[in-house]
């Protein structure tokens, strides 16, 4: 479901910005929401997102110089940025968004697939910014997506995930698991990916909403991982794990049961530790569960488990915040919420709830009234389909 007033508006702004009509390319890579599977992903646990039918679209032609520039239309006031590809060894903090595809460009090249001329490219998402639906994976796959088309990379969509997450780990400096790249560009239309992030295997899982539908809330309070208690949350994890390791064989706390788990938590003295490996432990086992309950047709119990899964991330993680927790706790209160949950690394961000299509208007309403009323601002909402992965269009 390609937006055509997207794509229009990429080709027109890189006239407007570039002067050139000749030789333009256009590009989709969609965002994506994690239906359950929080904080599992970096864990060596399970992960069940899908991608969106909203996401990043570019509009990009090459040069004849070793020049690369970027211009976004969805932030016109930061202008045109421009590197040489001899200068992007190191992150510059005034590239802006911009450090996205350059990252990219440099771990390609690290794999020794370098660019021998540069391009122009400009952008706009439909993405809300900083919501958690993933706005830089996009941007990362749309980029690998680009380069593999552009200048004939023999790379697959994996690959193209892998080096997102790479770039984004080494050169933006935010340790994210694979989870948000592997969705965005292995997405695959009215499917979610159940993926074991520990060997990455994968399969697809139809998503059969028969009378009912997906929203996506967002707070509309920005978070930026990198700037957070994200990697502070991951480097406690890595600590819990060692400690564990000392007693039993494991690689990633995904390979704790939670039997297994209770046996021999105690060896994680800091009471904070021990929740969070608890919330890995436990999610882990909840994505598998809820995975069968969504084959077996009982929506009922997976929207059960999208509840525990928040309820872990508020008390256990502690990544919530009181403007998710509000989502979160006045819309299951709505009938005909089937589940709803916090979506993403946390801190701000978004809800996904499952809405029967009766109660959707509703569920708004009521929500975003009482969110209003305790917050102090709107909350926006979304209905969203699921949609493929990276596309030339």
């Amino acid at each position: 479901m390609i937006d055509q007033n997207m794509k229009q508006s990429v080709l027109e702004n890189f006239e407007k910005v570039f002067g050139k009509r000749e030789g333009i390319k256009t590009y989709f890579a969609p965002g994506r929401v994690n239906l359950i599977g929080e904080h599992t992903d970096y864990n060596g646990g399970h992960v069940f997102p899908c991608a969106l039918t909203i996401g990043t679209y570019a509009a990009v032609a090459k040069r004849d110089d070793r020049v690369v520039q970027f211009y976004s239309v969805n932030q016109d006031r930061f202008g045109v940025y421009g590197v040489n590809l001899d200068d992007i060894d190191t992150i510059n903090d005034q590239a802006g968004w911009t450090n996205y595809p350059i990252g990219v460009i440099w771990a390609f090249a690290g794999r020794g697939m370098k660019l021998d001329k540069g391009f122009d490219m400009v952008i706009n998402g439909n993405i809300p910014n900083g919501s958690g639906l993933s706005s830089s994976a996009s941007l990362e796959v749309l980029t690998g997506f680009i380069l593999r088309d552009l200048y004939g990379f023999d790379v697959t969509n994996q690959d193209i995930a892998l080096i997102g997450q790479y770039s984004e780990n080494n050169y933006n400096g935010c340790n994210c698991g694979i989870m948000d790249q592997f969705a965005s560009a292995m997405g695959k239309e009215n499917n979610a990916i159940f993926l074991d992030t520990a060997d990455l295997s994968y399969e697809y899982a139809p998503i059969k909403l028969d009378g009912a539908k997906i929203v996506i809330a967002n707070t509309n309070k920005k978070h930026k991982l990198t700037d957070s208690q994200y990697n502070a949350r991951r480097s406690m994890c890595e600590e819990a794990l060692a400690i564990l390791q000392k007693t039993v064989d494991i690689k990633g706390l995904g390979d704790l049961s939670i039997e297994e788990f209770e046996a021999h938590k105690d060896v994680l003295t800091d009471p904070d530790m021990q929740k969070k490996a608890k919330h890995a432990v436990y999610e882990n086992q909840r994505t598998i569960e809820a995975v069968k309950a969504l084959k077996a047709g009982d929506i009922e119990h997976f929207g059960e488990l999208m509840r525990q899964s928040h309820e872990s991330l508020r008390d256990d993680y502690d990544v919530t915040g009181v403007e998710l927790d509000t989502l979160a706790e006045e819309a299951w209160k709505i009938p005909g919420v089937i589940g709803s949950r916090m979506t993403g690394g946390g801190f701000g961000g978004c809800t996904v709830s499952i809405v029967k299509d009766e109660a959707v208007e509703d569920f708004k309403r009521i929500v975003g009234e009482n969110y209003l009323k305790k917050i102090g601002y709107e909350a926006t909402f979304y209905t969203v389909e699921i949609g493929g992965g990276p596309q030339e269009i």
